[in-house]
């Protein structure tokens, strides 16, 4: 038996092996197997089974081990990576570790517990025999004899007080069975997820749901690929439309993907699934996936995807590449989240991978947002992709009310700049006096954006990258969030000496700090990366926000989505330019579901909801179409702007990014390299740069980039990979071709 096999060894190549007649049995397509290359023992994945014609066999090296019993990539798994490899010009072994969990492809033991039961029944007088030759074995049996399952054996020898010998004796004599099993390190089983169980039984739907679950519902049944948008305002019971149509996939034999954003939406959403599928059968597993998982959590989940003893699996992007059998589903909830988007290499996008990969599988593809995004929208206009809409919350519950406070009049007021308008400050007092909760919002983290000299105009930035340092109150240093590094603020200036350096913008930990300010008794928390270093601390966070131990919460983007609680009332956005200003041709579509999505946190349960939009640019016109939750019309007027400067939706964008210690040499070779382009593809790209990236350098390295514009990606990388593979690049200048940005940073 001759296979081929992808190795996991930094080259993109399909090496040939045999296989020993002791490993025929175990070894499927897409295998994950230890094999020689040069001198050592690589792992590698099994993409081919049989050798071409005339190949030479006879110097053929075997495969050494096969790691699990079962295959670590579906054939499925196997055709998408080579897409990925092709589109997103990215290595093929690359695009295969980043499918198989580390704990995986390093073979992590499993975790096993031995467990004791009676395996003969002994009459009293029996009993008492044995007490008077082996009191202590007499002790374990009479203890067996009393329990309803079987026991796990190390914690009965612990609890009285025994050695393994007595219960081998035991076992010896044929007076007690052992049994090994497989303990399933299970994430999200603890009592937080248990407080966010929804109902068994599932809340009567509305018009729009019911008519939205019936279309849905037609669609998987007729077994074959397609993709619908759906689109519904914050809290028009998206949720429930996508329950009800994994109620129907499990119920026909179907295997299913849950798709969020962030780790923070992922326990709310793992309990909410739980809860539903119990009730519908008990034996349903729900699969945690996501990257703050332990390697344990991990490889078990994996392993019961893997061998069919769960379905359903929910997780953040790199749950796309979860082993699921008989896949039939896929739905990708806040489809519009540039979190779906890798931002290391291979670049893939979540949410398209998803489309294909429900494509390969002849698979529904759902996606959700109450704010597509208009690649997706224009999808759905033009008829490759279905479009339902819900335009009424649940309940008949209205919309925010969504105040705009003008910043330039508030600086007026108070004299110089201000975190907290006078409004945002009254209506969070009137809030917590009701005993009612509050979400800020703010997308920066740190104190402030920057230290400035008043006197000099300086500036503290980072020695290895083109960026200002973040001000970090709580501990006094000013840290650069994109390289790490860290020093001590300064009290005076560097430069002049002089004593009028201050901090400059705003950040999460001044507005926690305004916020004592005015509410000294409210119980206040914070929620950013710098906040949330500690594993699980998000979670307890949000757990005890929802039973009310929290009255206000200060956020970044992680608490801007998604998250459902009734008792908030109030929402206020800081500052509501951040995104805007920024040199993207999204940042405007960024901006507005920002404003929308931070917006829908309010007025989720039986009390009306009200959000205070803090900004210097009120009439701008993502703002304005906010206040109204206008899709429709913000939509129109940004793919019009799109269309007239054929931005995407209707070109494909290509970043080839440049990075070198020598802005001279890199600059030279971007030059010499775009000349070549523009030569051998001018007729199939538009070419715009090179020039300096908007941040000139990272960690010491200068960054220069190129965009391609083109209307055919599939026919453009190849040609793009080529030339560059010929090209005489020098060793010190890396180059990464990005597919379909979704940041232009």
């Amino acid at each position: 038996m001759i296979v081929g096999v992808h190795p996991l060894a930094g080259f993109d190549k399909l090496l040939h092996y045999r296989v020993p007649d002791s490993l025929r049995a175990s070894v499927h397509l897409g295998s994950l197997v230890r094999v020689p290359v040069l001198n050592a023992l690589r792992l590698g994945v099994v993409g081919d089974l049989g050798a071409p014609k005339d190949f030479p066999l006879d110097r053929l090296k075997s495969v050494a081990q096969v790691v699990h019993p079962f295959p670590a990539l579906t054939p499925d798994l196997l055709k998408l990576a080579r897409w990925m490899s092709v589109y997103y010009a990215a290595s093929l072994d690359g695009i295969i570790e980043t499918m198989i969990p580390a704990a995986v492809r390093s073979g992590a033991g499993i975790k096993e517990q031995k467990l004791l039961s009676i395996a003969q029944k002994l009459k009293d007088e029996e009993v008492e025999l044995l007490a008077k030759r082996a009191p202590q074995q007499a002790r374990l049996y009479r203890f067996l004899a009393q329990q309803y399952r079987p026991q796990n054996k190390g914690l009965v020898a612990k609890r009285l007080q025994q050695t393994a010998a007595v219960a081998n004796a035991l076992i010896k004599h044929g007076l007690v069975r052992e049994e090994t099993r497989r303990v399933l390190r299970e994430a999200y089983t603890d009592d937080w997820s248990k407080g966010e169980l929804v109902a068994a039984k599932p809340p009567k739907l509305n018009a729009e749901q019911l008519a939205a679950v019936s279309a849905i519902e037609r669609e998987v049944g007729h077994a074959r690929f397609g993709v619908t948008l759906l689109h519904g305002i914050t809290g028009s019971g998206k949720t429930e439309v996508y329950l009800h149509a994994i109620d129907t996939v499990l119920k026909a034999g179907g295997g299913v993907m849950f798709l969020v954003p962030e780790v923070a939406l992922t326990p709310q959403t793992v309990a909410r699934l739980r809860s539903r599928l119990e009730s519908i059968a008990p034996d349903h597993k729900c699969v945690v996936w996501h990257s703050h998982l332990s390697e344990g959590e991990r490889l078990d989940g994996w392993l019961a995807l893997a061998a069919g003893e769960a379905r359903v699996v929910v997780g953040a992007r790199s749950a796309v590449f979860a082993p699921v059998h008989n896949l039939k589903l896929i739905v990708v909830d806040e489809e519009h989240e540039p979190a779906y988007k890798q931002d290391e290499t291979p670049r893939y996008h979540g949410r398209d991978v998803a489309v294909y990969r429900a494509k390969l599988n002849g698979a529904h593809c759902l996606l959700g947002s109450a704010t597509p995004s208009l690649e997706s929208y224009a999808n759905a206009l033009a008829g490759k992709y279905s479009l339902l809409k819900l335009k009424l919350r649940v309940d008949d519950r209205k919309l925010p009310h969504i105040d705009v406070v003008d910043m330039r009049v508030e600086v007026m007021r108070a004299r110089g700049m201000t975190t907290l308008s006078q409004r945002l400050v009254h209506a969070m007092q009137d809030r917590f006096d009701k005993r009612e909760q509050t979400i800020l919002f703010i997308n920066r983290r740190g104190y402030s954006s920057s230290m400035l000299c008043t006197d000099c105009g300086h500036v503290e930035e980072c020695g290895h990258c083109s960026i200002s340092m973040t001000y970090h109150r709580a501990d006094e240093m000013l840290r650069c969030h994109l390289c790490g590094d860290e020093r001590i603020a300064p009290v005076s200036c560097p430069k002049c000496r002089s004593p009028k350096i201050r901090w400059r913008g705003l950040g999460t930990q001044r507005v926690e700090e305004a916020v004592r300010r005015v509410l000294p008794r409210a119980r206040i928390e914070r929620m950013d990366t710098d906040a949330m270093s500690r594993k699980n601390k998000f979670r307890e966070i949000l757990g005890q926000f929802r039973t009310g131990k929290i009255d206000l919460l200060v956020g970044t983007q992680m608490i801007g989505k998604g998250l459902d609680f009734p008792n908030v009332t109030l929402v206020g956005l800081i500052d509501a330019d951040i995104s805007m200003h920024i040199p993207d041709f999204r940042a405007n579509e960024r901006t507005f579901q920002l404003l929308v999505q931070v917006a829908g946190r309010a007025g989720r349960g039986d009390r009306a909801g009200e959000v205070i939009v803090q900004t210097f640019t009120p009439q701008a016109e993502p703002i304005q179409f906010s206040r109204h939750a206008d899709y429709e019309g913000f939509s129109a007027a940004e793919l019009k702007l799109r269309k007239d400067f054929h931005y995407p939706p209707y070109r494909h964008l290509i970043h080839h990014l440049f990075r070198g210690p020598n802005p001279e040499k890199l600059k030279f070779f971007a030059e010499q390299w775009a000349k070549l382009v523009e030569k051998e593809m001018g007729d199939q790209v538009e070419l715009r740069g090179p020039s300096p990236s908007p941040i000139e350098k990272i960690k010491d390295a200068y960054r220069w980039q190129l965009w391609y514009f083109t209307r055919n990606v599939t026919k453009a990388i190849p040609v793009l990979t080529r030339l560059r593979n010929e090209f005489a690049w020098p060793d010190d200048i890396i180059q990464v071709i990005d597919v379909d940005p979704v940041s232009l940073m």
